[in-house]
């Protein structure tokens, strides 16, 4: 698995409410590992994909931009981070 970063800088209240509209309109078995982060300028979301090649196809895509822009999202950074090496979250759901 491979881990990319998104970065969308505003109102955090917006953008997490555009955040889960963008979340619901996806299909639930597209989404493997994914964190949404606050801080005072905006959002971080981390996604897992299955490689660093979809990661780029998908975060470059015309789909995901639209995808975006229809959940009210402003334009956004993307970055590779790199492979998933472990994780764990044993016991726990939710925030």
């Amino acid at each position: 698995m491979f881990v990319g970063r998104y970065r969308f800088r505003g109102s955090v209240p917006e953008l997490v409410a555009g955040h889960e509209r963008l979340l619901a309109s996806l299909p639930p078995d597209q989404i493997t590992l994914h964190l949404c982060l606050t801080d005072a300028d905006g959002i971080t979301v981390l996604d897992a994909c299955p490689s660093r090649d979809v990661f780029e196809r998908f975060s470059t895509s015309r789909t995901f931009a639209d995808a975006v822009a229809a959940a009210g999202l402003p334009a956004f950074e993307a970055e590779p981070l790199g492979d998933l090496e472990s994780w764990t979250f044993p016991n726990r759901t939710g925030p």
